[in-house]
C-alpha cells in the first residue's frame, strides 16, 4: 500500500519502514474487523461481559463461595482466550472492583498474576463504588443548583422564552 512508519521518542527518529500489515488509521474497516476478531470473547461466560470500544467488563455477583468460583472459572477463560487469539490484555488496567460495605474482597489469581483490586472506579464519568446514586446525584443537583443560582441572579428579565433555553444548555445536562 506505499505506506511508512517510524518511532519518535523524546525527540529522536527511528528510520522510515514500510507498513506490512494493518488497517489505516480513520477507515471504518478497522473497528469492523476488531469487533469481529473478539466476537467469540463471550463464550461460554457464566458471567456478564461488557464491551464496549477497547473496553472489557466482566462482572458477577460474588457474595458465595460458588459466585467466586464461577467469577474466576471465566477469568481463566478469558486468559485462555488471550492466549489462543495471540492477543494481549492490558494488564495494568485490569482491576477486580469490591463494591459495597460486606463485601469480603476475595483475590483472583488468573496463571498466578493476580490483578489489580479497588474499591471504587470512574467508568465513562460515573464512580463505581458502593454502588448508589446518592454519590453520583448529590454532586450532579448541586452543581446544576449552582449553575440556575447563577441564571437566576444574571437574568432581570424572567419570560419563559428566555429562561427555558438557559435551562435546557445550562441546566438540565448536569
Amino acid at each position: 500500500m506505499g505506506r511508512t512508519q517510524r518511532v519518535a521518542i523524546d525527540g529522536l527518529h527511528s528510520g522510515w519502514q514500510p507498513v506490512t500489515s494493518g488497517v489505516p488509521q480513520g477507515s471504518t474497516l478497522g473497528p469492523t474487523q476488531f469487533d469481529i476478531f473478539i466476537n467469540d470473547l463471550n463464550n461460554s461466560m457464566e458471567s456478564s461481559l461488557t464491551k464496549f470500544a477497547d473496553d472489557t467488563k466482566l462482572g458477577g455477583e460474588v457474595d458465595t463461595s460458588e459466585g467466586r468460583a464461577i467469577l474466576q472459572t471465566d477469568l481463566d477463560r478469558l486468559e485462555d482466550w488471550e492466549s489462543k487469539n495471540c492477543m494481549k490484555f492490558n494488564k495494568e488496567k485490569c482491576k477486580v472492583l469490591h463494591p459495597g460495605q460486606n463485601n469480603q474482597k476475595a483475590q483472583h489469581w488468573p496463571s498466578s498474576v493476580w490483578r489489580g483490586s479497588s474499591v471504587a472506579e470512574r467508568d465513562l464519568g460515573v464512580l463505581l463504588d458502593k454502588l448508589t446514586m446518592s454519590h453520583q446525584c448529590t454532586p450532579a443537583v448541586t452543581k446544576a443548583n449552582r449553575i440556575r443560582g447563577c441564571i437566576h441572579r444574571g437574568i432581570t428579565r424572567r419570560e419563559r422564552d428566555r429562561i427555558i433555553p438557559l435551562y435546557s444548555v445550562l441546566v438540565r445536562p448536569r
